[in-house]
């Protein structure tokens, strides 16, 4: 049956909607808004949309226009909200391309592969064991059977309640998992999030684990855009929310938010105040903080507290290197690498993205791009930079004798850190205020869902509750089951918990 509601606002009764932050989360409540006839107005402080994986021009030594980015992002089968939201402009993702796997390599020579697991739980978990050069049945057999079972049937929100006071590698040691593996998988989830494993909360490794292995069929791979992030995603995005009526407004930093008598909001910016009727805050987390540390007359003192609480994780390194001559035929779009002094992985653009591709075909060179996550905040910028260099060169050797023909590094700072002990202090979507929702990836959802996919979970989740006040339908929303697929594994789990 219809979800209740109007499916719409009727004419002369829409209310006019702030939405300050045009990354994922924004441009998601952005949409789902407009889509019903709300009056909104997207407030970015930047020039480009996209957030985190927003993207600017720039001009290279050899005088190629490119476009700079904060780097690889992989676009999950299980992201059913996001890729929604881009279906708006794109139905059948033909801007997204499939990359053939997932490899993941460790500095002592072992690689694991995703592309040959069986993709259906339990088998896709049983498929790693027994296809894994880092994991094998020896290795099953020494962990704790006990003590591992609470990764067969993950349930949101219990998993944070039991795990959440319980670091990532604390957890992976109290199971015995083997070293190896434990570098190589579970370090790639952890390194997700832009975090020491130490640090991170155990909950969000274990809902990674249920996302990707025992919650889904769609496995471990992904799709990329096929160009950079403005040209493939943001800029359809942004032209088909303007068609809907929306006033989207880049270069526009919201200093504060002033409640108003009877509900609302003034939302000030450096052209003045803007009364609104509702407004959503889908900010980073420093964004966040500083705007409700800005806007005293918002929420209540525990509201507040827990905002302010919020951190951000280490700072983060986006190298991105163009070379006058090819990487190797062989090597993959995407490589995870661990135990290589922080290099956490390297993309070569050319094998998926348009641009670099072009670029490549014109030059004879190739573009090659390194991460480094959770970077020690008192590190020399140049010299971890350097580093990362010399450590491609130890892992594709080829690019020893290439010479740079111009480079860009991007720092950053602005992704939540889920440190252990820190679920109960997120805020939630919703607010002390009714006409106000927070969304975004540092903000609490009790559903299975993280990262980017989390992101635009709560943009929606954000428009449906100022929508649900208002007698307005919102939107169904898809994620993978909230425990355990198997039967048999939720008995042996639920066996453990009594």
């Amino acid at each position: 049956m219809p979800a209740p509601g109007a499916p719409r606002f009727r004419r002369g009764d829409e209310p006019s909607v702030a939405v300050v932050g045009g990354g994922i989360a924004g441009l998601a409540a952005a949409t789902l808004l407009a889509e019903r006839g709300a009056r909104v107005t997207l407030y970015e402080k930047d020039d480009a949309l996209g957030g985190r994986l927003s993207g600017h021009r720039t001009v290279l030594a050899d005088g190629s226009p490119v476009t700079m980015t904060r780097g690889f992002h992989a676009f999950f089968r299980q992201y059913y909200n996001l890729r929604g939201l881009l279906r708006r402009t794109d139905p059948a993702l033909a801007r997204l391309v499939p990359l053939p796997d997932y490899p993941l390599r460790h500095s002592g020579g072992l690689t694991d592969s995703f592309a040959r697991v069986p993709r259906t739980p339990p088998l896709s978990a049983l498929g790693f064991v027994a296809l894994s050069p880092t994991f094998g049945w020896r290795d099953l057999a020494a962990m704790d059977p006990l003590a591992a079972l609470p990764l067969l049937d993950v349930r949101v929100p219990e998993v944070y309640e039991r795990f959440d006071g319980v670091g990532a590698t604390a957890f992976l040691e109290s199971v015995r998992f083997p070293e190896a593996a434990h570098h190589l998988a579970f370090e790639v989830f952890s390194r997700s999030f832009f975090a020491d494993p130490r640090r991170l909360s155990a909950a969000e490794l274990l809902l990674m684990f249920h996302i990707y292995f025992l919650g889904s069929s769609e496995g471990l791979l992904f799709d990329v855009p096929a160009e950079p992030f403005p040209q493939a995603l943001w800029e359809p995005l942004a032209a088909y929310v303007e068609s809907l009526g929306a006033d989207i407004r880049p270069g526009t930093p919201v200093h504060r938010i002033a409640p108003r008598d009877g509900g609302g909001a003034h939302v000030h910016t450096a052209t003045g105040a803007h009364r609104h009727d509702a407004v959503v805050l889908a900010l980073d987390t420093e964004g966040l903080r500083h705007t409700v540390a800005a806007s005293p007359g918002l929420g209540t003192a525990p509201w507040r507290d827990g905002i302010a609480a919020l951190r951000t994780a280490p700072p983060f390194l986006v190298s991105r290197l163009w070379l006058d001559r090819p990487v190797r035929a062989d090597r993959p779009g995407f490589l995870g690498t661990s135990g290589y002094d922080g290099l956490d992985n390297i993309s070569v653009l050319e094998r998926y993205e348009g641009e670099a591709a072009r670029w490549a075909a014109r030059t004879g060179g190739s573009v090659v791009e390194l991460h480094a996550y959770a970077v020690d905040p008192g590190a020399e910028h140049k010299e971890v930079q350097e580093r990362l260099i010399d450590r491609l060169h130890r892992v594709y050797p080829e690019t020893r004798d290439a010479r740079v023909v111009d480079s860009r590094h991007e720092w950053r700072s602005d992704c939540p850190l889920f440190e252990a002990g820190t679920y109960p202090l997120r805020p939630a979507v919703r607010t002390p205020h009714p006409w106000l929702a927070l969304a975004g990836d540092a903000i609490r959802c009790d559903l299975p869902v993280a990262l980017m996919e989390r992101a635009a979970t709560t943009g929606f989740l954000a428009a449906n509750a100022l929508l649900a006040d208002r007698g307005v339908r919102g939107q169904v929303l898809w994620t993978v089951p909230r425990r355990g697929r198997s039967r048999a594994l939720r008995a042996l789990a639920a066996a453990r918990r009594a």
